[in-house]
């Protein structure tokens, strides 16, 4: 499933898939594949993501 709330969020922070992959410390790739659906992150990069992004991990990733 599509994670278009991350890349929204993203987008709203005017970060782009490598500044915020730099920012957490991951690939471009790894991103790209969170927005996508493909990769299940570890709760850890969870965590990095909704910090950077001043979210929580309700908003980015849960239903």
């Amino acid at each position: 499933m599509k994670n278009l709330r991350l890349k929204s969020a993203r987008a709203a922070k005017d970060l782009s898939q490598e500044e915020l992959a730099h920012a957490v410390g991951v690939s471009r790739q790894t991103i790209s594949a969170i927005e996508k659906g493909d990769y299940n992150p570890t709760i850890r990069l969870c965590l990095s993501i909704c910090k950077v992004l001043d979210r929580t991990l309700d908003e980015l990733f849960w239903e």
